[in-house]
């Protein structure tokens, strides 16, 4: 398997759930492959092994998305070990069950600082170095929550419908370096952020998805291999759905 041979990726919250699943299925395809991570070091170690299980190198770098320095820092030293990185994706982030009328302002702005300034502090420093590369492939994982009225925390629908302005508006700017832009909406997985939600919501789910199921990680992150390789030339400033055909 070659989709991604020879590239260099950099995935946030590589640790768990979609992000895991995502590095494994990019280094299956032939990416070094770099994550971060804040807490679960049992599930990095475990991540790693997936990445150089099939041959290729990894990397883990236990450091928040919102530790500004520390992301610069870690860019750097990704770069001193693996040359440039290609593709970024930007996985990372937070939900709380919550009403908006219970939110609380530490709640809200605990949501927007990682799931909006996490974007922001992890995307620059690797979007300056693809400038100067005129090429690369960027890919933001975002929500259904953020497109169709479903019953999800106010703060977190927020945010994800922050990350697709950001998505198709860096998109334009990009695109004159040679730089795409996409991003994947994802239904409900089968994660820990996925069971995280209500139990009432994931039953209502599987009803409304001809599916009939929450999604397995791996099932987004061969989509999104596809996204971020070679053989997806003609496609930026998108945004996919991938939630097993929700009818809501």
């Amino acid at each position: 398997m070659s989709l991604l041979k020879g590239k260099k990726a950099f995935v946030s919250g590589g640790s768990r759930g979609l992000g895991k699943a995502i590095c494994e299925v990019f280094a299956r395809e032939g990416a070094d492959v770099a994550f971060n991570y804040s807490n679960s070091e049992k599930e990095a170690e475990d991540t790693l092994k997936k990445i150089e299980a099939h041959g290729r190198q990894g990397f883990a770098y236990k450091v928040s998305v919102i530790d500004k320095h520390g992301i610069v820092h870690m860019v750097e030293d990704i770069q001193s070990k693996l040359g440039e990185l290609n593709i970024l994706v930007n996985n990372a982030a937070i939900n709380k069950a919550d009403n908006f009328a219970t939110t609380t302002e530490q709640s809200w702005k605990s949501i927007v600082d990682i799931n909006i300034n996490g974007l922001y502090y992890v995307t620059k420093p690797i979007y300056k170095n693809m400038l100067r590369a005129r090429c690369g492939n960027i890919l933001n994982i975002t929500s259904i929550g953020a497109i169709r009225t479903l019953p999800t925390s106010v703060h977190y629908a927020t945010t994800k419908a922050a990350v697709i302005g950001f998505t198709k508006c860096l998109a334009r700017e990009a695109g004159n370096f040679g730089i795409a832009v996409n991003g994947i909406a994802a239904g409900i997985y089968d994660t820990d952020l996925g069971h995280s939600l209500p139990e009432f919501f994931k039953n209502m789910y599987q009803t409304w998805s001809i599916k009939g199921r929450l999604g397995k990680p791996s099932e987004l992150a061969e989509l999104a291999a596809f996204m971020v390789s070679d053989k997806n030339t003609y496609m930026t400033g998108e945004v996919v759905t991938l939630d097993g055909g929700t009818i809501v």
